[in-house]
């Protein structure tokens, strides 16, 4: 019977979601077909450019809105959160179909009066049947608003304490802990706020009492204590439900999987590759597209001036492990004057290195020697955003040394990241830099969104790319 309850919650919450991209994008071409009336004659027909924006677009809106959380309905957003969620997005549509039409050489045949009147008029209709439909959630959940559950947390640990603290901070959830069990003699010592009851009898008379709605048991280590509960309450209607402790080492939300049939969850497992990481593959291609366009004069005159600062290459390559620790060569451009190290040796650069050229130290100063790099992102082999990658030999040294290190590689490492965003860049002289470097990665990994790139791209360009530890 839940079963079933849970898969009809499925299907509606499936129907609503796809209802609301078809309704926006039929919103898109509502926009869209108003301005050209604002814009245009009556009698004057779409041209082949309009056309394809207006279709790229519409598509566009299906995979980032959700990719942005804009589906994420919630009643206890604000209306200026989905306001502001719905610019970010509709704004983040635009400009990815800006892009499109330049990297097709397209876009000077659109006119840019019919382009600011479609982007204002889908805007402000967005908004308001998004709007419309927050108010509308937020109703029918304030009439459908069901009797708190209560819960007991069996366990008296670190993480009962967490999830007992949690319950406490969301009462919207429709959950409130009542007690905690545990028959240990440590017990009496866990203070959370709620009772703490050390014997079976009394958590059993708590729930024929109708006090307790539902057990949450916390550790499966006493497999005794957990067979006495099963045991105990096999014939009363009380929910009985584990809830594992997977925070410390489990990466990209703990995602469950289904493995032959069997449900599995991940603690260290590269992200599935499921529709929420396409808006990030194709935002690098056309990314790094339309910045290698964009930057094709800058980047010939830095490989004159590495060509005529010292003899060797323009382009410096060197091995860098990629998703799930495949290898592939990264393109700089030259810093260094050419010379040799012992096998399995790499010496950083540091401050005033003799190794570096004048025109290198500038190029690193700025980050410009990463700007080849666009080429390993249209390759497929990076990422704009995501862990920077390290040499092979660094890879050797921490790997053992800082924990997690090579969770970093169960996702493309990036140009730019959350670490050097805040301030993890150039020489780590000591442990506690990578580590610190490392911390940052995996809390990226963890807590990824689509949103996040972007957020993390737009204060790369605001911030600039100097480096203050970048010699």
């Amino acid at each position: 019977m839940q079963a079933a309850r849970f898969l009809e919650s499925n299907s509606v919450v499936y129907r609503l979601g796809f209802f609301s991209r078809a309704l926006d994008s039929c919103i898109v071409l509502i926009g869209a077909a108003i301005a050209f009336s604002m814009r245009f004659d009556i009698s004057a027909s779409w041209t082949q450019p309009i056309v394809v924006l207006v279709a790229f677009n519409t598509a566009m809106s299906g995979i980032l809105f959700p990719a942005l959380g804009i589906y994420k309905a919630s009643d206890r957003d604000s209306l200026w959160h989905v306001a502001m969620r719905i610019t970010v997005g509709w704004t983040t549509v635009f400009i990815v179909g800006i892009a499109f039409m330049l990297a097709v050489q397209q876009a000077f045949s659109i006119s840019r009066l019919w382009c600011g009147a479609w982007f204002a008029v889908t805007l402000a209709l967005l908004i308001t049947v998004r709007s419309a439909n927050h108010r509308l959630l937020h109703v029918t959940k304030s009439r459908s608003r069901v009797k708190m559950k209560s819960v007991a947390i069996v366990g008296a640990n670190a993480f009962g304490m967490q999830l007992v603290e949690k319950l406490q901070r969301t009462p919207a959830g429709g959950f409130k802990c009542v007690c905690v069990f545990d028959d240990t003699p440590e017990a009496t010592q866990f203070s959370c706020g709620v009772p703490v009851i050390t014997s079976l009898e009394s958590l059993a008379a708590t729930v024929r009492d109708g006090v307790i709605d539902e057990l949450w048991l916390v550790t499966f280590r006493e497999e005794a204590r957990i067979e006495a509960i099963l045991h105990e309450f096999k014939h009363e209607f009380v929910n009985i439900r584990f809830i594992p402790n997977v925070q410390g080492p489990a990466l990209f939300n703990h995602a469950v999987d289904e493995v032959l049939g069997v449900p599995a969850i991940n603690l260290l497992a590269s992200p599935p590759a499921d529709h929420r990481f396409v808006p990030k593959e194709v935002f690098d291609r056309f990314f790094a597209a339309l910045v290698l366009i964009a930057i094709l004069p800058l980047m010939v005159a830095i490989a004159i001036m590495v060509k005529l600062s010292s003899p060797g290459p323009v382009f410096f390559r060197q091995w860098r492990k990629g998703i799930n620790g495949s290898e592939f060569q990264i393109y700089k451009f030259r810093t260094m004057v050419v010379h040799h190290e012992e096998p399995g040796k790499l010496t950083q650069a540091r401050r005033h290195d003799p190794r570096v050229t004048p025109v290198g130290a500038f190029l690193r100063r700025t980050s410009l020697d990463e700007l080849p790099q666009f080429i390993n992102v249209l390759r497929g082999e990076m990422s704009v955003v995501g862990p920077r990658p390290h040499a092979l030999q660094h890879d050797e040294q921490y790997k053992d040394l800082v924990h997690g290190y090579m969770c970093r590689y169960r996702i493309k490492p990036g140009i730019t990241g959350w670490a050097q965003i805040n301030g993890y860049r150039g020489e780590t002289d000591h442990i506690d830099k990578m580590q610190g470097r490392v911390a940052l990665d995996l809390n990226y990994i963890e807590n990824w969104t689509f949103g996040l790139d972007l957020k993390i791209v737009l204060m790369t360009i605001f911030r600039g790319f100097r480096g203050l530890h970048a010699y």
